[in-house]
């Protein structure tokens, strides 16, 4: 049974990532050519034809260097306030009565029941000179003219903002509700306040899930496409947006490939931090 429980997880990644990542890693490898497939082999007339041109390419082209530090940096910004807004929305759930925690929690996924696509539009609707945000600001006297966000790099923030949010608040709500009351009260019997009651005993206990949140936020919008694509327009290089045109506009799928293969390491780098910070928590809870 063991060996079962063991087997079916590795057989899934082996089947699900280790092959497609063979194979991308394959085509990053080769040349591009104009033909079908657009790459050439790896091994022709019994030699190893593959090389490692396209990843020195991604480092001495500006284009690819900027898209790559760009998404860098959006997802850890995106992710600092995922953590800032998410976080007291946590605490103030987890502090609710019970019975309206799970309402609250109900709310928190809420817009995961419509499209991602619709509520991507629906910024775009609210953030563009004619909508909702600008005409409210007019109508306060706070702007004189239209206020033209979209497209722009505040409404890409605000959007990977929304999107990634409620992905932040669910694991540190699952870490806060875990947290013995118990605690909080005996720190408080001994004289301390409620600001170190928080420092000293909430937030290290709910580190955990501000880790795993963080991961959650970070890892996939490092990778983000669509919403740098309809809320930043052409002129936010991201790297999402460079690996599609690569595929699809210019046809160079092993530059394309390359470009996911270091996506892929560049993100293998935090969770395995991640990982060893909690090892030490999880050696002392065993």
């Amino acid at each position: 049974m063991r060996r079962l429980l063991v087997g079916l997880p590795a057989l899934w990644l082996l089947v699900f990532f280790g092959l497609p990542f063979a194979l991308i890693l394959k085509v990053s490898l080769s040349q591009a050519v104009v033909g079908q497939p657009p790459f050439t082999p790896l091994f022709a007339d019994g030699a190893f034809q593959g090389s490692l041109g396209n990843f020195a390419l991604l480092l001495e082209d500006d284009l690819y260097v900027e898209a790559i530090l760009a998404s860098l940096g959006l997802a850890a910004s995106s992710t600092v306030a995922c953590v800032l807004i998410g976080y007291p929305m946590a605490w103030a759930i987890a502090g609710a009565p019970r019975r309206w925690r799970a309402p609250m929690l109900a709310l928190v996924a809420l817009p995961f029941v419509t499209s991602f696509l619709i509520r991507v539009y629906a910024w775009i609707g609210l953030l563009r000179p004619t909508g909702f945000l600008s005409e409210l600001l007019q109508s306060l006297g706070l702007i004189d003219s239209p206020l033209a966000l979209v497209p722009g790099s505040f409404a890409v923030a605000i959007g990977m903002i929304y999107t990634y949010l409620p992905f932040m608040v669910l694991p540190i709500y699952a870490s806060l509700e875990k947290i013995d009351p118990m605690l909080s009260a005996a720190a408080a019997d001994l004289g301390a306040r409620p600001a170190r009651i928080f420092w000293s005993v909430t937030l290290p206990l709910s580190l955990p899930g501000v880790l795993a949140g963080s991961l959650f936020v970070f890892v996939p919008a490092v990778g983000e496409f669509v919403v740098p694509e309809l809320l930043g327009g052409p002129g936010t290089p991201m790297i999402g947006k460079v690996i599609w045109q690569e595929f699809f506009n210019n046809r160079d799928w092993p530059l394309a490939s390359a470009l996911a293969v270091m996506l892929l390491v560049l993100l293998a780098a935090p969770i395995a931090l991640a990982q060893r910070s909690q090892a030490p928590t999880a050696r002392g809870l065993g």
